[in-house]
């Protein structure tokens, strides 16, 4: 350790360097736009990354949603394009059957004026369970969201955004208690919610919705248990596209729909779609590993044919220095650390510009709406630049390698006598 920390070494490297100022910037730029090139394309490659999940915040992305569409085969005495609707029951029978699904929410919805005092506005209305709000990136604000009782007891409780107290409650005024009419019956208000998703954020009619029990939606509005849609959440460690089949083999059959009928049912499969953005997200980092990895081999090469001729240059130097007693071991040694030094150097320097033109680009990206923008936070982690910084070590000796290698060959005599 001590002969590397030589100060006399360090001194005589530095004054080779310099010999040529020109030659040696022009061989460091290769390794330094390589570093450039590929922390900028990591960095938007992970913020393209933080940027569409960010989106997904809150939201459970392990999730399928499925619907009712007309039928397109006939199937057991019923004819194509038949109508039919999913009800409750489909829900029970779905968790029963299936032991890969964590929630099964049904979701009936409609829009209609609501009114509260001598206010009142035309909002949506959903009936949900109490697990809806694991389902999405909801934040209860004041008093609570639904619970088990309210279900079972049909209770006429309300969940309303916060948007909507804005609107049909006095200012500072307490809503929780107080009570709202929904097609002509009263609701009482429970607790105040915020979604938090990034789309309400610009999207203000969520932030207006009310939520009610889907059993009380049923008996008071007469939907007979009828279920417009179902959200299905899959349990951590079961991808929820391994249960689609599964899900419509069960839906299929208790509504009398031919198996091979996929028209019938209507899903979006949100996993799927997150997992597609995954692999974007894994190929585009690839993509930038290589594309930054070629361009600083290029520059690696440069630096090993510089120090080629930089030993061309010093042969006589290098005999007379292996006359008077330097071993091969010294020689190559401060060829190596040359190499590494200045591929180092110009790496790092890569590393400090792109750093700087990060950190300015973020100033940007934080005046902006982040639902206006693809792109959130680039960055570049303390590992990847660790790992950097051990591809340049393994590049600068790599460089200096071939170099050192000639260089300790050489015989003193033949060396000396070079001209």
């Amino acid at each position: 350790m001590s002969k590397i920390l030589d100060k006399d070494l360090w001194i005589e490297i530095l004054l080779v360097l310099k010999s040529n100022k020109t030659r040696t910037i022009v061989t460091s730029f290769g390794v330094f736009w390589g570093i450039f090139i590929m922390i900028l394309l990591l960095s938007a490659s992970k913020g393209f990354e933080y940027g569409i999940k960010n989106k997904f915040k809150g939201i459970a992305t392990n999730s399928l949603f499925v619907w009712t569409k007309n039928t397109t085969k006939e199937y057991k005495g019923m004819a194509k394009n038949r109508m039919y609707k999913f009800d409750i029951d489909d829900g029970l029978a779905l968790k029963k059957e299936i032991k890969g699904l964590k929630i099964v929410s049904p979701r009936n919805d409609f829009s209609t004026i609501v009114q509260q005092g001598l206010q009142s506005g035309n909002y949506s209305v959903e009936a949900n369970t109490p697990q809806f709000i694991e389902q999405n990136a909801l934040k209860i604000g004041q008093g609570r969201y639904l619970n088990q009782q309210d279900i079972d007891l049909r209770r006429k409780v309300a969940i309303i955004g916060y948007k909507l107290v804005d609107e049909l409650f006095e200012k500072d005024v307490t809503v929780i208690g107080r009570y709202i009419k929904i097609k002509g019956v009263l609701f009482k208000v429970v607790g105040v919610y915020k979604d938090t998703s990034l789309r309400a954020q610009k999207d203000v009619s969520m932030q207006q919705k009310i939520h009610i029990p889907f059993q009380t939606f049923s008996q008071v509005f007469n939907t007979n248990n009828k279920v417009n849609y179902y959200f299905i959440t899959a349990k951590n460690n079961t991808p929820v596209t391994a249960l689609k089949s599964e899900v419509m083999r069960v839906l299929k059959s208790r509504h009398k729909i031919h198996p091979e009928d996929d028209r019938a049912i209507g899903s979006f499969d949100m996993n799927n779609t997150f997992k597609k953005f995954n692999l974007l997200f894994t190929t585009l980092n690839m993509v930038s590993l290589f594309v930054g990895l070629m361009i600083l081999i290029s520059g690696i090469i440069g630096i090993s044919n510089i120090m080629l001729i930089v030993i061309k240059e010093r042969t006589k130097e290098i005999g007379i220095r292996r006359a008077i007693g330097a071993t091969p071991y010294v020689i190559k040694k401060q060829i190596l650390l040359e190499s590494l030094f200045l591929t180092i150097v110009s790496g790092m320097c890569g590393v400090i510009l792109s750093v700087v033109i990060l950190a300015i680009v973020n100033i940007q990206l934080d005046a902006m709406d982040p639902i206006d923008t693809m792109i959130l936070n680039p960055s570049i982690p303390l590992s990847t630049l660790l790992i950097i910084f051990l591809i340049l070590i393994v590049f600068g000796l790599l460089a200096g390698m071939i170099p050192a290698q000639k260089a300790i060959k050489m015989k003193p005599i033949n060396a000396i006598r070079t001209e």
